[in-house]
């Protein structure tokens, strides 16, 4: 389940990058590579047993 919330937000992170720069704005933008950090942030969280 974890997975498929982590895939579903890098595809709006995407989504998010590509409209902020086909309208020129820079906070979607910025929006968009938060998530993608908050990605990387979860996939690299140890996991405990």
């Amino acid at each position: 389940m974890k997975q498929i919330l982590l895939i579903l937000l890098v595809v709006v992170a995407i989504i998010m990058i590509y409209l902020g720069v086909n309208a020129g704005m820079k906070p979607p933008i910025y929006t968009g590579v938060g998530f993608i950090i908050i990605t990387f942030l979860f996939l690299d969280k140890p996991k405990k047993d």
